[in-house]
C-alpha cells in the first residue's frame, strides 16, 4: 500500500547466508488469513514467514498453538525451536552462531521475523521483545553476528500478537516505535520541537535540546524573532479582572482593537542549557497555565533592540509591529507540543487608552500621510515612514530563499507529525479493541457451550477485520515516519547547501506527501474500520447485557 513509495531493496541485493532452493509453500489454515503481509513469498535465500495460528487459540480446540511452518534457508524447525527457548536476544544469537559454524553475518529481516514469531508461538514474549530491541539498536553481537533492522512486518507482527496475548502496554509501545523510524532505543539526540512564527503561525525553526537563544526570520511575514529555550525553574500566576470602558468595548466590537483581554498574569523564570536564566512576565486569555515548573519550553519574543540591520545612517529592526523589543509573543511547550498565544501583561500604573504611545504614534503616522497636515508636519515624514516600513521587512534574496526552503520543509514536517499523532491514536484504540476481542474469544472457549459457536465466528470476523486495518495503518505510519526522517536529514544539512538543491529535495518530498495524503484519504479503509468498530461495540454490549445460568458455567 503506502510502502510502494519507498520500495524495498531488490532481491538481487539481498544477502543469503547459504544458497538454498526455494521451499514449497506451507499449507495455510483459515486462521492465517488475518495477516496477508506476513505470507508474501520472498526471493530464494530469504525466509518465508507464515503464521498458521493465533495466540490464544484460533483453532477448533482450546489451547491449540501455532503449527510450525517451514522456513527457507538454514533456519529449520529444529533450530527455531531451540532459538525460541532462549532467555534473551544475546543467547538466541549465540545459538544461531553455534549452529551456523561460519563467520559472522547480518541476519535478514525475514529471518528475524521468523525468530520473533517462533518466540511468540511458544509464549516467550520476553524473548520477542528482547529481539526487537536488539534489532532497533543494530549493534553487532558475538562473532560479528547482528540483527537486521525492523521492517513493517516486524512491527505488525509484534503489535498484533502482543494484543492477542493481552499485552496491550507492550503493543502500544511498539506503535510508538513505528512513528520514530530510524531512531534507536538508546537515542538521546532527538530532532527537536517545531517552533511556529507568532504572527503567521508557520513553522520557522527547530528548538533542539542544546539550544538556548537563537534569532530567526520568518519568510512569510519577514519579521525577526528571538527564541529562548530552557526549563522552567519557577512560575507565579495571578488571576486578574479588567474593567474596560464602553468606548473600548465598541472598538473591540468593530475590530479596531483585536488584542484579547487578559485573564491571568504569569511570571516565569526560564533557565537555558548554558546556565543563563531569564524572567518573563506575560498574560493569557485563560487562567490555565501554558506550562508547569520543570517542563522545557520555548518562548518567542519580539526582536530585541540589539538585532537590527544597517541601511546607510539608519539602524532598522525587523520587529513585529505593535510590540516592544523582547516582548513575549508566544510559548511552545516541548512536553505536549501546545502553542499558547501571549498577551501583554497589564501594568498597575497603566494610563488611559487614549494616551497610549502606540495610539499616538499611529495617529501621527495617519496625519503625516494626509495633505491637511502638510503645514504642521515635515512633508518628508510620510516617505521616511514608508521607507522604514519597507526596509524593515526586506531581507537579502539569498537569505530569503534559504529560509523559505527550510521553513517549507519544517511546515511539511509539522503536518506529517500531526498526521502521525492522529494515526497513533487510532492505532492505540484498535489495539485495545483487538485485545478485548481476544479476551472475549478466550471467555467463549472457557465456557465451552456449543451455542456460542456462532458468536465465536462473529468475534473471529471482527478480529480479522481489526488486524487487517491495523496492518494498513502501521504501513501508513511507517511511510510517514520515513518521510519525517528524510526531512530531518535535509534540515540538518549544512546551511551552505545550494538553495536549488534543497528546493529539489523539498519538491520531491512534497510529491511523496501528496501521494500519501491521497492514499490516506481512501474511504474504503475507514468504512471497513467503522464496520469493525460497530460490530465490536455490538458484541461487547451484548456480552455485558447477557448472563449465563450459574449451573451451566
Amino acid at each position: 500500500m503506502a510502502l510502494a513509495l519507498l520500495p524495498p531493496s531488490p532481491a538481487s541485493h539481498r544477502r543469503s547466508l547459504r544458497p538454498v532452493s526455494s521451499p514449497p509453500l506451507a499449507r495455510v489454515t483459515p486462521a492465517a488469513r488475518f495477516c496477508p503481509a506476513f505470507f508474501s513469498s520472498l526471493s530464494p535465500g530469504s525466509c518465508s514467514l507464515q503464521r498458521t495460528g493465533a495466540a490464544g487459540g484460533d483453532g477448533d480446540g482450546a489451547g491449540e498453538g501455532s503449527s510450525e511452518a517451514p522456513v527457507a534457508g538454514w533456519l529449520d524447525a529444529d533450530l527455531l525451536r531451540r532459538v525460541s527457548g532462549a532467555a534473551d536476544a544475546d543467547q538466541a544469537l549465540d545459538i544461531v552462531a553455534e549452529s551456523s559454524g561460519g563467520a559472522g553475518a547480518a541476519l535478514e529481516a525475514p529471518e528475524c521475523n521468523a525468530i520473533v514469531a517462533a518466540a511468540l508461538d511458544r509464549g516467550n514474549v520476553e524473548l520477542a521483545l528482547s529481539v526487537f530491541e536488539a534489532m532497533r539498536s543494530g549493534f553487532a553481537g558475538v562473532g560479528g553476528w547482528r540483527w537486521a533492522r525492523p521492517d513493517v512486518r516486524t512491527y505488525a507482527l509484534l503489535v498484533q500478537r502482543l494484543a492477542a496475548a493481552l499485552r496491550v502496554s507492550d503493543a502500544i509501545r511498539i506503535i510508538d516505535c513505528v512513528s520514530r523510524a530510524g531512531v534507536s532505543s538508546t537515542e538521546e539526540v532527538p530532532f527537536g520541537i517545531i517552533v511556529r512564527c507568532p504572527t503567521c503561525m508557520v513553522a520557522v525553526a527547530v528548538a533542539q535540546p542544546q539550544d538556548g537563544t537563537q534569532v530567526v526570520s520568518c519568510s512569510k511575514c519577514r519579521y525577526q524573532y528571538e527564541l529562548f529555550s530552557g526549563e522552567i525553574t519557577s512560575i507565579e500566576s495571578e488571576e486578574v479582572s479588567m474593567d474596560i470602558s464602553a468606548l473600548e468595548k465598541a472598538l473591540r466590537f468593530i475590530n479596531i482593537r483585536k488584542d484579547g483581554l487578559p485573564a491571568a498574569v504569569h511570571s516565569i523564570v526560564i533557565s537555558a542549557p548554558s546556565g543563563t536564566a531569564r524572567t518573563h512576565r506575560f498574560a493569557t486569555q485563560t487562567v490555565e497555565l501554558p506550562a508547569q515548573e520543570g517542563e522545557r519550553v520555548t518562548i518567542s519574543l519580539a526582536a530585541p533592540s540589539n538585532v537590527y540591520r544597517e541601511m546607510g545612517p539608519l539602524k532598522i529592526s525587523a520587529r513585529s509591529q505593535g510590540f516592544k523589543p523582547g516582548e513575549p509573543m508566544c510559548l511552545t511547550n516541548h512536553i505536549n507540543g501546545q502553542v499558547s498565544k501571549l498577551l501583554r501583561a497589564p501594568s498597575k500604573n497603566e494610563g488611559s487608552f487614549f494616551v497610549s504611545p502606540y495610539l499616538l504614534v499611529g495617529a501621527l503616522a495617519l496625519l503625516a500621510s494626509g495633505d491637511a497636515a502638510s503645514a504642521f508636519i515635515d512633508p518628508s515624514l510620510p516617505r521616511l515612514i514608508a521607507a522604514t516600513a519597507v526596509a524593515s521587512a526586506a531581507l537579502p534574496q539569498k537569505a530569503v530563499d534559504i529560509v523559505a526552503v527550510r521553513q517549507q520543509l519544517l511546515s511539511q514536517y509539522d503536518i506529517l507529525q500531526s498526521r502521525l499523532k492522529d494515526l497513533k491514536q487510532f492505532a492505540q484504540k484498535e489495539v485495545w479493541m483487538l485485545a478485548r476481542m481476544c479476551q472475549l474469544d478466550n471467555k467463549i472457549l472457557a465456557v465451552g457451550e456449543p451455542s456460542y459457536r456462532a458468536r465465536r465466528g462473529r468475534v473471529k470476523r471482527v478480529r480479522e477485520s481489526l488486524e487487517s486495518t491495523l496492518l494498513a495503518r502501521i504501513e501508513l505510519m511507517e511511510s510517514y515516519a520515513k518521510l519525517c526522517s528524510m526531512i530531518e536529514i535535509e534540515v540538518e544539512m549544512d546551511s551552505d547547501v545550494i538553495a536549488a538543491e534543497a528546493a529539489s529535495s523539498a519538491e520531491r518530498i512534497s510529491e511523496q506527501i501528496q501521494q500519501l495524503m491521497e492514499i490516506d484519504s481512501l474511504e474504503e479503509q475507514w468504512r471497513i474500520q467503522a464496520e469493525a468498530n460497530d460490530e465490536a461495540e455490538r458484541l461487547l454490549s451484548s456480552d455485558s447485557s447477557e448472563t449465563l445460568p450459574a449451573g451451566r458455567v
